[in-house]
């Protein structure tokens, strides 16, 4: 199977694009303003004022950006999809080229290899890593009040932060906050 070029892609996905109320005008004029901000060698100024003048329809200034970009190239076609990607996700992974590709990659799987990628490490493994989370939860949640307890566990839960995900840290910093006056 030959890959297939953003340009192929592009073409494959105009019709779908084109129809009514995929895009809304200010995606279509956030798209533009970053194709032509980030990279005028693709759009340039007055390229950019063409494809966003209010006085043409949303439906003849889309025909007229996409064709525009099929005809620029490959690397101008790439862009394109990320802005897409940035300024309107949900539309870009309905995508026919996008849902065409993820087909493929589907059918070309062998399911007894994903069966032993997604499960080597077992169950074993499973349970260790909910015996440490519920180890460490019930070293937070049952640990006294008084620092001198376990001054140790409360140094070492105060610099836990650093490694765990921002989300997760807010809620350590708040429990911690209390208790670290007496370190």
């Amino acid at each position: 199977m030959t890959e297939q070029t953003y340009c192929d892609r592009l073409v494959q996905d105009t019709p779908f694009l084109m129809g009514h109320g995929r895009l809304s005008e200010q995606q279509v004029d956030r798209i533009i303003l970053q194709l032509n901000r980030y990279y005028p060698q693709i759009l340039s100024n007055k390229d950019a004022e063409k494809f966003r003048n209010p006085k043409a329809s949303l439906r003849v200034r889309l025909c007229d950006l996409l064709g525009h970009l099929q005809r620029s190239g490959e690397r101008d076609c790439q862009e394109f999809y990320r802005a897409l990607y940035i300024h309107a996700q949900p539309l870009h992974s309905r995508l026919p080229s996008r849902l065409a590709l993820q087909n493929s990659d589907c059918t070309e799987l062998d399911s007894g290899t994903v069966g032993r990628e997604l499960s080597d490490r077992g169950p074993v493994a499973f349970l260790a890593c909910l015996g440490l989370a519920a180890g460490l939860a019930l070293l937070v949640y049952c640990c006294p009040p008084d620092p001198k307890v376990l001054p140790g566990a409360r140094r070492v839960l105060g610099f836990s932060p650093v490694i765990v995900d921002r989300h997760v840290s807010r809620f350590l910093l708040a429990f911690l906050t209390d208790d670290l006056g007496g370190l």
